[in-house]
């Protein structure tokens, strides 16, 4: 008996343009961008610019317009946002943390490895979040932040760019990423989002330290 022929399974889908971004889909666009302004397609003031309208940004399809015109890791042509994650196998860093304190007090400091995705929770506690030794392994690093009358700080290198998106309600959140050196464009980005209630978030550059260590890398990369 003749086997019955079946047609091929059709390809998925497209993911709809119209789609709501997830934090994947912006760490993927953010690895794109960063191996642009480090193979010199885009400059340090493209880079930024498109670094903060990537996290403004709320759709697929909106991402997608950031890196039209660049092309992905390796030299293929850029991917759709909602590319698949394995078709980025070793771009992101460790897994994400949390760090608590509850009528307490924690600290990240040191020679540690931070994700590219950190979580920080703060109810009547102090949080010390030290990136000026940490160890990069991703462009984009960001940290969320909820204080409850508490306190966290978070300190970065001075050629790290640092950005922040949040606010307070009797409470402070305050970002502060102007330094007096310049920031390098190979260096790491941290993006700090918050929420303060009757609380204190503060992130700013330590004045002093500077991170060298994916820049170098990323240059011998380059020159390799």
């Amino acid at each position: 008996m003749d086997l019955e022929k079946h047609p091929a399974a059709p390809a998925p889908a497209p993911a709809p343009a119209g789609l709501r971004a997830s934090d994947a889909d912006r760490d993927r666009i953010a690895q794109i961008l960063g191996d642009a302004v480090a193979e010199g397609r885009l400059t340090a003031e493209e880079h930024s610019e498109r670094l903060d309208t990537l996290y403004a940004v709320k759709t697929v399809g909106e991402l997608e317009v950031l890196v039209r015109d660049l092309p992905a890791p390796g030299g293929a042509q850029a991917p759709s946002a909602y590319a698949s994650p394995s078709s980025y196998a070793g771009a992101a860093g460790p897994a994400a943390e949390t760090i608590v304190a509850v009528c307490s007090s924690s600290s990240r400091k040191g020679r540690w490895r931070p994700g590219a995705h950190t979580r920080a929770v703060s109810v009547m506690g102090d949080i010390t979040i030290d990136l000026t030794q940490a160890v990069f392994e991703q462009q984009v690093t960001e940290i969320n932040v909820t204080s409850v009358l508490g306190n966290v700080e978070i300190l970065v290198p001075e050629n790290v760019t640092l950005r922040g998106y949040g606010g307070g309600v009797l409470g402070n959140f305050e970002v502060r990423g102007e330094s007096r050196g310049e920031t390098d464009p190979l260096a790491p980005v941290v993006i700090v989002r918050g929420f303060s209630l009757l609380g204190n978030i503060e992130a700013r550059p330590k004045l002093g330290a500077r991170l060298v260590d994916l820049a170098r890398k990323l240059r011998k990369n380059l020159d390799g």
